[in-house]
């Protein structure tokens, strides 16, 4: 287990608010449920007591989760990065030499990757091997169906969405 979680501060604020949530809609909610199913009478044939129990399971699960990350976060702000290389928070701008095509991608935190979005985790394949490389550089990324050959086009520090 990593001891901090590095994030943008966008991340932060979006895990921080959804804990806010939970803890102040869901998780009423969920109690307001049981004590519904509760007035139901027999729990052992009664699903929706079951279920509310097994929401009130997901949703402490969420919570120690929220929790634990926002408590080991390494907040990174991408716009204070002065550097040339690839690193956290970085917005790499990449040519697959195979299909010429090019493609952007923002190396962000686990919690808020989102490969449609063009952001990517900094654990995946394709950042671990960006890291420290610069404008011009060749990358080759090792990936379950072959190997894939990029060229690092540009390399920014700005703010992600």
């Amino acid at each position: 287990m990593a001891d901090r979680f590095p994030m943008t501060p966008a991340c932060l604020t979006k895990l921080r608010a959804d804990l806010k949530h939970l803890k102040e809609v869901e998780r009423p909610q969920n109690i307001n449920d049981i004590e519904v199913a509760l007035s139901h009478g027999d729990l052992r044939e009664n699903a929706e007591y079951h279920a509310a129990k097994e929401k009130q399971a997901e949703l402490d699960a969420r919570k120690r989760y929220l929790e634990y990350r926002i408590g080991r976060a390494q907040v990174i702000d991408p716009t204070t990065i002065k550097s040339t290389k690839v690193s956290f928070g970085a917005t790499v701008t990449l040519e697959d030499m195979d299909t010429e095509e090019t493609v952007v991608y923002a190396l962000v935190g686990e919690d808020e990757s989102d490969v449609r979005k063009g952001k990517i985790s900094i654990m995946t394949p394709v950042a671990r091997a960006l890291l420290g490389k610069e404008a011009g550089d060749d990358v080759i990324v090792k990936l379950p169906k072959g190997d894939r050959e990029l060229e690092v086009l540009k390399v920014e520090y700005k703010a992600i969405p």
